[in-house]
């Protein structure tokens, strides 16, 4: 059975309005560009695609920093690795991805999977800093502090992108802090099951669907992205490897997509400067009850 978002405040709370936003969006966005800086393939689009979709509607330049290739990644029953170069096919779906969210640029840092928050950490924030004075964001947009889903690469990219920003101290541009709503993955994945699609014993990359959200720092603000989820699910599934056929995220439809990930929640670091905002500019503000 799904369960009722209104007993969730969380998911209430961040419901967005009956109406979608950005028919006919102005470009205001025209000019800047954001640094969305995330550990493996398919990161982005899951966290924030439909943020990253509607910014270059409306005029951003966006850049994708990526720092491991996912080469230890899980791979769907579908999907065909020829040559045992998962890393290869990874970064191969997210040039789609790109191509689909309108992303027009990508950075590789070439360090090895599953060792993100351990190995090389000196050298991934020197080469984050390089990435910020090569493409001079005007915003970032990265993990927060739980990862998503507590991924230790991703906390480990949380941490080398929060220090390379505060590294440049008063040059920084705002820095934005994505996490997923609490239980909106339980929804989906009861939602896929109960539609038969997705096998009862079937899962997020083996991932327990409470796990997402849980203890993250609040959001300040959220992006309605419900005009934009059917290049977020595109995205995704550029993905191959990540999205087989027992992944519940395979089987849900856009009407469900747009109930469960329509909006997408941010927070800014507190860093030594505040700079202009940029993903506020199509957001909304959470007020407290």
């Amino acid at each position: 059975m799904v369960a009722d978002p209104d007993r969730n405040p969380s998911l209430s709370t961040l419901r967005p309005p009956d109406n979608p936003a950005g028919s006919g969006q102005a470009r205001i966005l025209t000019g800047r560009t954001i640094l969305a800086v995330f550990a493996h393939p398919d990161d982005e689009s899951l966290a924030c695609g439909g943020t990253l979709a509607r910014a270059a509607d409306a005029g951003a330049h966006g850049v994708f920093g990526r720092a491991p290739r996912g080469e230890r990644g899980w791979v769907g029953e579908a999907a065909r690795v020829r040559d045992g170069d998962l890393g290869r096919v990874r970064t191969n779906g997210l040039r789609d991805a790109a191509g689909v969210l309108g992303v027009a640029d990508r950075g590789i840092f070439d360090h090895p999977d599953a060792d993100l928050r351990w190995a090389g950490g000196p050298e991934l924030h020197d080469e984050i800093v390089a990435a910020i004075r090569r493409w001079r964001p005007d915003a970032i947009v990265t993990f927060d502090a739980d990862g998503l889903y507590w991924h230790l690469d991703h906390v480990g990219v949380h941490e080398r992108t929060l220090s390379a920003v505060q590294s440049l101290g008063a040059d920084a541009p705002p820095l934005y802090l994505v996490t997923m709503p609490k239980g909106v993955m339980r929804e989906l994945v009861d939602a896929a099951h109960a539609k038969g699609g997705a096998s009862a014993d079937s899962s997020l990359w083996g991932i327990a669907p409470e796990v997402f959200g849980f203890e993250a720092e609040p959001p300040t603000f959220i992006v309605d992205v419900r005009q934009w989820i059917g290049r977020k699910l595109q995205a995704l599934k550029c993905h191959r490897t990540q999205m087989g056929p027992q992944n519940p995220l395979a089987w849900i439809d856009e009407q469900e997509a747009r109930r469960w990930l329509g909006v997408e929640q941010f927070r800014r670091a507190p860093t030594e400067r505040s700079g202009e905002a940029i993903l506020e500019q199509l957001g909304e503000p959470i007020t407290s009850a």
